[in-house]
């Protein structure tokens, strides 16, 4: 390459900058240092190759990635095979070519040198409570993962150390072997397929820029999350190889069972033993909520065991934020089991006073429709 100065200093834009300020810087500075403008100085002739040098570089995103990882390093040294020379002369199409030939197989193309790894992405289950999952909570989670080397950065050389083409593939991130008419290609087991190494190695990682620990993190579980809500920690997985980017954690949430309450969604369930002296008499009921507050309820006379009563807005919160749901609290029906002896003597007479079946709907209706079948049959 022609120019060893930082490509982002040559358009004077931060490294982080955008496709659109790169353009624009681009524009500014290719009109500055354009020859017409600077007739017979060669220093601004050389002041604007270098600047489209640079944009050919910064404004292809895989380009870019190489450079933002290797310096000009990614651009120099044979790394596309072994062809000798470095510069233009070597390639007759131009810096188009000088990277599909030198850097191509290392980014994954041409010959079969692939791009650097990404690193894993992780899963880890969680388990809640349906308390926290109504009311969000913050959870501590650990887990075994490949991070960073402290020792040397991520960067998996020890300082002053080079990216140089892998020795054993020349490059190319493959090896083949030819037996008789037979050719096998297979990945580089030196370089594992990247096509290039580093010049010196850190000792503590061996030169992959990470090492096995035990990674701890404060979660936020957020109101709302229900059995199988998935939870993207981006960039919280496991390194990347020398630098390359790490992947994501994946939370997946597991709602503990609760003895009293379910839930459907936003939707809150409960189910309610009911006297059948209330049910019949009608009364108030209250139970405490799972947001704290209670719930209080008015059982009209006549009540049947399975009435659902709704309540607007007492059940789980949205995680999208559209508000809480319902509580849907069922009632059923309790017999009781043992009566004393005056209970039993106030039931016996409402027994003789009931008016047959006029009470029981349900019942009358039952009966009829069983009579009228057996008669069906009779007939």
């Amino acid at each position: 390459m022609q120019s060893q100065t930082d490509y982002y200093e040559l358009l004077e834009v931060p490294r982080g900058a955008d496709e659109a300020t790169l353009k624009a810087a681009y524009r500014r500075a290719a009109m500055k240092w354009h020859p017409d403008r600077n007739p017979g100085n060669r220093e601004a002739e050389a002041r604007f190759k270098a600047v489209n040098e640079a944009w050919e570089v910064l404004k292809d995103p895989q380009k870019r990635a190489a450079y933002d990882r290797f310096g000009h390093a990614a651009f120099q040294g044979g790394m596309g095979g072994g062809r000798p020379g470095n510069g233009f002369d070597d390639f007759p199409g131009g810096f188009a070519d000088i990277f599909d030939s030198v850097f191509g197989e290392f980014m994954g193309r041409g010959r079969g040198a692939r791009p650097p790894r990404r690193g894993n992405d992780i899963r880890y289950d969680l388990e809640v409570s349906f308390e926290e999952a109504f009311h969000g909570s913050e959870a501590e989670i650990r887990f075994d993962t490949a991070v960073a080397c402290e020792a040397c950065g991520g960067s998996g050389g020890k300082p002053g150390a080079r990216v140089v083409p892998c020795q054993t593939c020349g490059g190319r991130g493959q090896v083949r072997m030819q037996n008789g008419l037979f050719v096998v290609e297979r990945t580089c087991p030196s370089c594992q397929g990247e096509g290039a190494q580093l010049s010196d190695p850190c000792a503590t990682c061996q030169g992959e820029g990470r090492v096995e620990r035990r990674k701890t993190l404060k979660v936020k579980v957020p109101a709302g999350v229900d059995d199988g809500t998935r939870i993207r920690l981006a960039q919280e997985g496991e390194a990347g190889p020398r630098g390359s980017p790490p992947g994501d954690l994946y939370i997946f949430v597991h709602l503990r069972p609760h003895p009293f309450w379910k839930r459907d969604g936003t939707t809150l369930f409960a189910q309610v033993p009911v006297s059948f002296v209330t049910a019949a008499l009608g009364g108030a009921l209250e139970i405490p909520g799972l947001d704290g507050a209670p719930v209080e309820l008015r059982i009209p006379a006549g009540t049947q065991t399975g009435r659902q009563f709704r309540v607007r807005g007492r059940g789980f919160p949205s995680l999208n934020g559209s508000g809480p749901g319902d509580l849907v609290i069922q009632v059923e029906l309790e017999t009781p089991t043992r009566l004393t002896a005056r209970q039993r003597e106030l039931l016996e007479e409402f027994r003789c006073i009931e008016e047959g079946e006029a009470n029981c709907p349900k019942a009358k209706g039952f009966w009829e429709r069983v009579r009228g079948a057996l008669d069906g049959l009779a007939d």
